[in-house]
């Protein structure tokens, strides 16, 4: 059986991946996505799998890339501290996994237009879809866990 995303060993920052994907570890049409892809990457390590929704969530770490904002669109980090987001991340990561041609045809511009467009759609929506609270309650939320941590320091800014 697979462990969960959540408990993937993050301790192993060298530069063995080729790209971090950023991921709400509390959606569960995330994870399942998360989950296929682990087993593609079958412990090469290609992927560096960062649950943003643990409240150990570095964005320093992660690119810059803070909690809210990585709430609203899904983003990677390439090696080189390069900042991806949306449909491009998905392509790069299924490339890299050696499965490039499931969005090969996005890289054409139209069509690389149209499924950002989609996606962003989706992403407007997955909260609501999957049943949870809007980001605004959600951001509130974390904050509050944060907050009730002895010894946490507030690290992400809004």
């Amino acid at each position: 059986m697979t462990s969960s995303p959540s408990q993937i060993d993050r301790s192993s920052e060298s530069q063995t991946w080729k790209i971090k994907l950023l991921y709400d570890g509390e959606c569960p049409l995330c994870l399942r996505e998360v989950n296929f892809l682990l087993k593609r990457d079958a412990g090469r390590g290609i992927v560096n799998f960062v649950d943003i929704a643990d409240l150990n969530y570095q964005p320093e770490e992660n690119g810059g890339v803070d909690f809210a904002t990585a709430m609203g669109r899904i983003h990677g980090v390439l090696p080189d501290g390069t900042v991806i987001k949306n449909v491009e991340v998905f392509r790069r990561v299924y490339e890299e996994l050696g499965m490039g041609w499931i969005y090969a045809v996005t890289k054409l511009p139209l069509i690389g237009s149209i499924a950002d467009w989609l996606y962003g759609i989706w992403a407007d929506w997955r909260l609501a879809l999957t049943g949870r609270p809007n980001l605004t309650e959600i951001l509130t939320q974390r904050e509050e866990q944060l907050k009730s941590e002895p010894g946490r320091c507030r690290l992400e800014q809004r």
